[in-house]
């Protein structure tokens, strides 16, 4: 296979690629992700950094994990970890490419200086009201500042000083001097550095100005050697700018590609709207299970492999787009039903009694770990005279196409025995407790000749069976796309966790945090890693079989 033939299904971008590889104007494919550390990644950073990394490993090239920590007064060591932490967990690795802009931080002031005694970078005394009111509007020529015309001396003199911490924060700024008039707003003389007396996660009180993100970003990747600045749609803008910084350096030029963002229904993926969700406790924290973020996603129980194929799936274009929740629910259904060991769980339970069983006896019966792949074993499942099913699968008058328990019906207990319900007990309000039922003791693995059972329904032994605390999640907001809200907090689906007990197998209390389960005919669930204690744990509904929503609209 040739350094230019992809290893996956083509997209505008490895087309791009394959063509410079072939045409010889790139030689090697270096790729990055360069996340801001102020905040926790979500499902729209998973599609562009395995974007990023998967190019790389298609063209055996690399992929840099760069932290643009240009903004101190956001930034903590804990969301470096938790990004880190994010990228391997879906399966990606950096190498020895692990780099920050602060590692830069020497090289971007030497940069400024040098645009300054090109006479490209001055020092502005304005206030930001100041600046703010003389940057035009998109239909408006900006206005230059008075302080644009400063001498190249005065201006080396005054950035010295910025440096220095002779002021305080927000009496200058430096911008770059390009063109107050241009079309591109993002052209009008944009801040290169501002001053910040902050304290900064990796380079302590060393300095007291710091580059902006625009400023910072594409040097950035000039410096590592990138040959391919992948980024979302909204940096097609910023685009200029960055190739303007290149030129007037002299330095090596980065491609920027830019591609759709994820736009995901019932979710928002502002950073800091998913803040406000956090801060106000909206939700539990960042690794709330019903949050859009990667760590909670984990925590609900979303296998990674799921989540790549999600990515490709939805493929990457030019075109903005809203991609509905349940293609990725659907990924998540596909991966777990795979990998999930199947146990018995009732949520709503109401009693049987098998009448014709020995009220002293418990049966351990054998059951598939998994239905379809018999290699995986079985395991004991107690089976005595009184059980439980779930609520829903009876019925007193039964609509014609319910194949489930009702008076005079027959249903198979899964994995055990055909029953026959004959009594149904109810108490002084009217409401069914009890079930008084038959066994045919001579079906267990095996159907009667002659004799059609449709129905297949789950169950627990009484006696056996232990109690857990599920929680039901849902989607968090019950608008497909919140931020049409007035008010996108006004769309939060106030159903969007509901607590409950289950009664379960009893080895189901030994199961391990992050665990997932399929509870047969129910859903898939996953022992929570955070709140579950030795014998206690708590499962999290990690996704139902089907998509219940598709089902109400």
């Amino acid at each position: 296979m040739s350094k230019s033939e992809p290893l996956v299904s083509s997209n505008f971008i490895r087309t791009i690629i394959s063509e410079d590889l072939d045409s010889g104007k790139r030689d090697r494919v270096v790729t990055r992700f360069p996340p801001e550390p102020n905040g926790y990644l979500h499902i729209g950073h998973a599609k562009s950094f395995g974007l990023n990394f998967s190019l790389a490993e298609d063209f055996n090239g690399c992929c840099h994990l760069r932290f643009d920590d240009t903004n101190p007064i956001k930034e903590d060591d804990e969301y470096v970890e938790a990004i880190k932490a994010d990228v391997r967990w879906l399966g990606f690795d950096w190498g020895e490419h692990l780099h920050f802009a602060s590692d830069y931080f020497d090289q971007l002031y030497l940069w400024a200086v040098q645009l300054i005694k090109a006479g490209k970078a001055y020092v502005d005394s304005q206030s930001a009201d100041q600046m703010r009111e003389n940057r035009g509007t998109l239909t408006q020529a900006g206005v230059d500042s008075p302080y644009r015309e400063r001498s190249v001396a005065e201006n080396l003199e005054l950035f010295e000083q910025m440096k220095n911490g002779d002021f305080p924060d927000g009496s200058h700024i430096l911008r770059a001097k390009i063109d107050m008039s241009s079309p591109n707003m993002n052209l009008r003389d944009p801040a290169m550095y501002r001053i910040m007396h902050t304290n900064h996660h990796r380079t302590g009180d060393k300095w007291c100005i710091y580059p902006m993100y625009d400023f910072a970003h594409g040097q950035g990747d000039s410096i590592e050697g990138v040959t391919y600045s992948i980024c979302t749609l909204e940096f097609e803008d910023h685009r200029p700018l960055y190739d303007w910084f290149i030129k007037e350096l002299d330095i090596f030029a980065p491609q920027q590609v830019e591609f759709a963002r994820l736009n995901l229904s019932y979710t928002v993926m502002s950073k800091r709207k998913l803040l406000q969700l956090v801060k106000d406790n909206h939700v539990s924290g960042w690794d709330d299970p019903r949050m859009p973020t990667l760590v909670g996603m984990r925590r609900r129980g979303y296998p990674p492999e799921a989540i790549r194929t999600f990515c490709e799936r939805i493929g990457v274009g030019k075109g903005a787009s809203w991609i509905e929740l349940s293609v990725l629910e659907e990924c998540v259904r596909e991966q777990l039903n795979k990998t999930a060991f199947r146990r018995q769980a009732v949520l709503n339970p109401l009693k049987v009694t098998i009448t014709n069983y020995p009220t002293d006896k418990v049966e351990q019966l054998d059951a598939p770990n998994h239905p379809q792949q018999p290699e995986l074993g079985t395991r004991k499942l107690p089976f005595s005279s009184e059980l439980y099913i779930d609520r829903d699968d009876f019925m007193e008058e039964p609509p014609k196409k319910f194949f489930r328990l009702g008076p005079g019906r027959e249903v198979r207990l899964r994995n055990a025995y055909i029953i026959k319900c004959e009594e149904v007990i109810k108490d002084g309000n009217g409401e069914v407790v009890e079930l008084k039922c038959s066994a045919d003791l001579d079906t267990l693995g095996k159907n009667p000749v002659g004799r059609k059972v449709k129905g297949i329904i789950h169950w627990v032994s009484a006696g056996q069976a232990k109690k857990v605390e599920v929680r039901l999640y849902d989607r968090l907001f019950n608008q497909e796309n919140p931020d049409k809200a007035t008010n996108y907090l006004d769309a939060l689906n106030p159903e969007s966790i509901t607590m409950t007990t289950a009664l379960v197998e009893p080895e189901l209390l030994h199961a391990a945090p992050g665990t997932t389960i399929q509870f047969e005919r129910v859903g898939y669930f996953t022992v929570d890693s955070k709140d579950s204690q030795l014998q206690h744990p708590v499962f999290n509904r990690t996704v139902t079989l089907r998509d219940a929503w598709a089902k109400l609209k």
